[in-house]
């Protein structure tokens, strides 16, 4: 496991999955129909479980401009500032059960929540769908 430091809060707009986790490519999908510039973003998925312990994901991404989460009907998600332990998993595509894997790991650790949210961050490309490798990180603050 590593840190993984955000040096301020990150503001994020996001579509919901109707179910997890048969929705979430979904989700992801609707949001980047949704984009009209959809260069120079970080992509985010995040899960965490429900009052009733139902898990909910949401497909995320950064903002371009203050309103625009307003302007496209999209509800928004503060990622808070701190330090947070991670997993990456190179070429994720190649090895879906990985993911589930690294959720495990994390879960290992004691300062982890089991009902807490989880962060999947898309990192290396422009374009989402065209990605190689993805972060999962624990979302407690460190």
């Amino acid at each position: 496991m590593y840190q993984l430091a955000f040096m301020d809060d990150k503001k994020l707009m996001y579509v919901s999955a109707v179910s997890f986790p048969e929705d979430i490519l979904n989700a992801h999908q609707e949001l980047y129909t949704i984009l009209s510039n959809k260069k120079g973003r970080d992509y985010y998925g995040i899960s965490f479980a429900d009052s009733k312990g139902k898990i909910q994901y949401k497909a995320a991404t950064s903002l371009h401009f203050e309103d625009e989460a307003a302007s496209l009907g999209l509800k928004t998600y503060l990622l808070k500032k701190g330090i947070y332990k991670y997993i990456t998993i190179p070429t994720y595509k190649d090895d879906i059960a990985a993911i589930e894997r690294a959720f495990k790991i994390l879960l290992l650790n004691p300062k982890t929540t089991p009902l807490g949210d989880f962060l999947e961050g898309y990192y290396n490309d422009d374009e989402m769908y065209d990605t190689d490798s993805m972060i999962i990180s624990e979302l407690s603050v460190l």
